[in-house]
């Protein structure tokens, strides 16, 4: 459940179970070990794992020697609530903590915890993309995410390392990679030869059979003119920043404990669109935190208006138990509020989005072709919006599609023929 980063790690504790003999079953019912990755970010994600929980509950009943295995950014470093929360689950284990977790299959511990076991044990490409998280946890602490707390202190892998799991899946067949971080920007900040996005950006670059990078998430005060020009000088790397605002008020930016101001912000978008005039930039927003005036939504919606972003993320604040806002901030926007302002935000996107979209009709653009479904191909632009279209293809090829028809959510058109 939840993030792109909780889909990196459920794919890479997969390939730890198939090294040590296990095979994925397509029901719980057939089941010996049932893993729940969780996510929290939101209170309805919560709401999720917990339901999910409940109906596996009835099923050990059931079915004597089933192991369930808790993880993701439910669990933290205090377990004991946890545990008389659900007294049924047999191995509670944090973020990535992958060790742990084999132990309720690997009791005689042979080859999971070799130093050697994880660092070699790479995902089974399932398509022609693929997750590589390269920056672990977070250092930022805004007030309210519970990720630094459950994920840790930002942790980056070796450049050496990314490399071989990049080649790894090039092998089998992924042609575009996503390069993840909660604040990817971050990367090599900790390592002792002082590597950074763009390094290894520039050493992904020379893969060959690699077609696309991406990567997220941006934090907005991080984006270096650096990284900047990188993004604009390598071919392979898609003209797309996922670069959250969550506030266009500075007095909300400041008890969100978010490093900037709008006008900051606003700078940073224009850096970007001035170095790569067709780019593709996504944000995050939360409406409804704490102590959000009437006046201070409207400092967001004015410069979500202004800056007309492909896509906006939005939801309406829940408090996280742990996090400083819990703790010192009241939940104080009434329900009612926080609805309204997030329909306004919705419309307002479709609204942008559409305009921008609609704009494509009649171009051709590039389009990495993933699945078929219902009689028509499905892929993502290099601006990463979703393409659904017709003709000779195949997954894996990257082709050139005429757009034909356009809503703020997808393109539709007819391939042309080959990038």
């Amino acid at each position: 459940m939840g993030c792109q980063m909780n889909k990196a790690d459920s794919a890479k504790l997969a390939a730890g179970l198939d090294r040590l003999g296990q095979q994925p079953v397509d029901r719980p019912e057939e089941a010996d070990l049932v893993v729940i990755n969780t996510c929290v970010v939101r209170e309805h994600a919560e709401r999720r794992a917990v339901s999910k929980l409940g109906s596996l509950k009835r099923l050990k009943a059931q079915r004597n020697g089933l192991r369930i295995v808790l993880t993701g950014c439910l669990v933290g470093p205090r377990t004991a609530e946890l545990q008389q929360r659900f007294p049924y689950v047999d191995v509670f284990a944090a973020p990535q903590a992958f060790t742990e977790i084999i132990s309720a299959i690997d009791s005689e511990g042979c080859i999971s915890r070799s130093s050697e076991f994880w660092a070699a044990t790479f995902p089974a490409p399932d398509g022609p993309t693929a997750y590589v998280p390269v920056v672990h946890g977070c250092n930022k602490f805004c007030s309210y995410c519970i990720v630094p707390y459950r994920r840790g202190r930002e942790h980056s892998r070796p450049l050496a390392d990314l490399r071989r799991e990049v080649e790894h899946l090039v092998a089998g067949g992924v042609r575009e990679v996503t390069l993840l971080g909660q604040s990817v920007e971050a990367y090599g900040r900790d390592l002792a030869d002082h590597t950074d996005l763009a390094d290894l950006m520039r050493d992904l670059h020379e893969i060959e059979g690699l077609e696309r990078i991406r990567f997220l998430t941006s934090y907005p005060a991080d984006v270096t003119e650096r990284i900047i020009d990188t993004v604009a000088e390598l071919p392979k790397v898609c003209e797309c920043f996922s670069l959250p605002l969550q506030s266009g008020d500075d007095e909300a930016l400041a008890r969100m404990r978010r490093s900037y101001t709008a006008d900051e912000y606003r700078t940073v978008v224009e850096r970007i669109r001035h170095r790569i005039p067709n780019v593709a930039i996504t944000t995050d927003v939360i409406v409804g935190f704490c102590g959000e005036t009437e006046a201070q939504f409207q400092c967001t919606y004015d410069l979500l208006a202004e800056l007309r972003f492909d896509k906006v993320h939005v939801a309406a604040y829940s408090p996280r138990p742990g996090t400083i806002a819990a703790h010192t901030l009241e939940d104080d926007v009434p329900a009612e509020a926080k609805q309204t302002r997030l329909q306004a935000v919705e419309s307002l996107e479709a609204r942008i989005a559409g305009e921008i979209n609609a704009a494509l009709v009649g171009s051709v653009q590039e389009v990495l072709v993933e699945e078929s479904r219902r009689g028509k191909w499905s892929g993502r632009t290099r601006s990463d919006k979703l393409a659904h279209f017709t003709g000779d293809c195949r997954a894996g090829e990257l082709v050139r599609v005429r757009i034909e028809r356009a809503s703020p959510w997808s393109l539709q058109g007819k391939a042309i023929g080959g990038g």
